[in-house]
């Protein structure tokens, strides 16, 4: 689903204009990054938790030439989907 669908899809199910729901959508998802970035976790009961996991400096090898190289430390994102998304998805199925 593309973020055209998603707003359109928000539009049909909570009866707003296209351009209210995608003020709300991009809203929502910059408030998610800002919070991520300040090293918060979200939780949104139903769906799941977005947190910040740091990965540490590790070695490698440059799949390209075969050289040896250094991966620096950086954060990254996690989602865990919670009981209800679960559920839902594998009801589908």
């Amino acid at each position: 689903m593309t973020k055209t669908e998603l707003i359109a899809a928000v539009v049909a199910h909570a009866n707003l204009t296209k351009a209210d729901a995608a003020r709300a959508f991009d809203s929502a998802l910059e408030n998610l990054a800002c919070t991520l970035a300040k090293g918060e976790g979200v939780q949104r009961v139903g769906c799941g938790n977005f947190t910040v996991s740091n990965r540490a400096e590790r070695s490698g090898r440059n799949p390209s030439t075969g050289e040896p190289m250094t991966t620096k430390a950086s954060k990254a994102v996690k989602f865990t989907a919670g009981k209800s998304l679960k559920d839902a998805v594998n009801a589908a199925v």
